[in-house]
């Protein structure tokens, strides 16, 4: 009879604690982790353009970034931000949900020789090369963008590096070496006679979860990395986008907060996103009766949201200009802004 109130006591307190609402949990998917680690990294021996079985069979095989990294924590239970209607409607609660087939990289081996890029605009926030850039570097929107276009469909890639019809642009260029796993990003690239320039250059070690120093920014205005971010077709066939994904609107706030490191505007209203604004699907948003690959898409929004990344068109994401992903706009704008939320790490998270 000695033991019997300390055992209520244990009761009581055991169904107390089972009565409390369930804490979102700060962490990535282990399952993913465990897929990634089984896949055996093919050896790479040259360098391999991303629309290829070849670029899937490696990136089957690739860790992006550690497991708690903030583009693979799953955010389906996090908490709202106290002003997410007012984000979303300063985005567009009635805008649709669009995507851009615009960042291409390619993968390198892990003897890829080095070359100079020559600094434009931001040689004090660029990291320092000489930059593992091969010849067939892609550069934004290539080869889709092209292919699509009539104007634009005789264009070499030669032709789009040079940027021969003087189109300008972000001109992102994305470098990836898988075995070593290293990111090299680029902006405004341009290939001369003289060599490689761009306007900025951010290097990330995908092994790390160091981020870019406060107040820099890199190929992307938030500070980011773009590769962690992008829509790929291996995703895409697999059925599902485990990484948040990387999302552009017109308007942002003079603000960033974790993990960009960045802000480009001068506007200072409270109810615009700041930089690396974490946005989710709502949860209850019906996704069964999308194609196979919007489905993979909507879900992976739902689970890891999106960050805001750059100034752009609103509810704009970054995919693959793959040709082998079909055309997504008509399914993708039967989603509003409408369906999204703004949210923020439980309680406690230190990053």
């Amino acid at each position: 009879m000695r033991y019997l109130f300390p055992l209520l006591v244990l009761a009581a307190c055991v169904g107390a604690f089972a009565d409390e609402p369930k804490k979102p949990v700060v962490s990535g998917d282990p399952a993913r982790v465990q897929r990634i680690r089984k896949a055996t990294m093919p050896k790479i021996d040259k360098p391999i353009m991303f629309d290829t079985p070849e670029a899937d069979a490696v990136l089957a095989a690739l860790e992006v970034f550690p497991e708690d990294n903030p583009w693979n924590l799953v955010v389906s239970d996090w908490p709202l931000h106290p002003k997410s209607k007012q984000i979303v409607a300063s985005i567009g609660a009635n805008k649709p949900l669009r995507y851009n087939p615009d960042m291409g990289f390619v993968l390198v081996p892990p003897g890829q020789k080095k070359v100079d890029v020559k600094m434009t605009e931001y040689p004090a926030e660029s990291d320092k090369g000489p930059f593992p850039v091969p010849d067939n570097a892609p550069i934004e929107g290539w080869p889709v963008h092209y292919q699509r276009e009539p104007k634009l469909k005789n264009l070499t890639l030669d032709d789009v590096q040079r940027d021969k019809l003087k189109q300008g642009g972000d001109r992102h260029m994305i470098v990836v070496d898988p075995t070593n796993r290293m990111l090299y990003e680029f902006f405004s690239t341009k290939k001369t006679d003289a060599g490689w320039q761009a306007a900025c250059a951010a290097t990330f070690d995908l092994k790390s979860n160091k981020l870019r120093p406060d107040g820099w920014t890199s190929a992307d205005a938030a500070g980011l990395p773009i590769f962690p971010s992008v829509i790929r077709y291996d995703e895409l066939k697999r059925g599902a986008v485990e990484h948040a994904m990387r999302v552009t609107v017109v308007k942002t706030r003079r603000a960033y907060v974790h993990p960009a490191t960045h802000f480009a505007s001068r506007l200072t209203d409270e109810n615009l996103p700041r930089m690396g604004e974490r946005i989710r699907l709502r949860k209850d948003f019906d996704t069964s009766k999308f194609s196979h690959e919007v489905k993979a898409i909507l879900d992976g929004l739902k689970k890891y949201g999106m960050l805001v990344a750059d100034n752009g068109i609103d509810w704009a994401l970054s995919c693959a200009p793959d040709a082998r992903i079909p055309v997504l706009h008509d399914e993708l704008r039967k989603v509003k802004g409408s369906d999204f939320e703004v949210v923020v790490p439980p309680a406690g998270y230190k990053p």
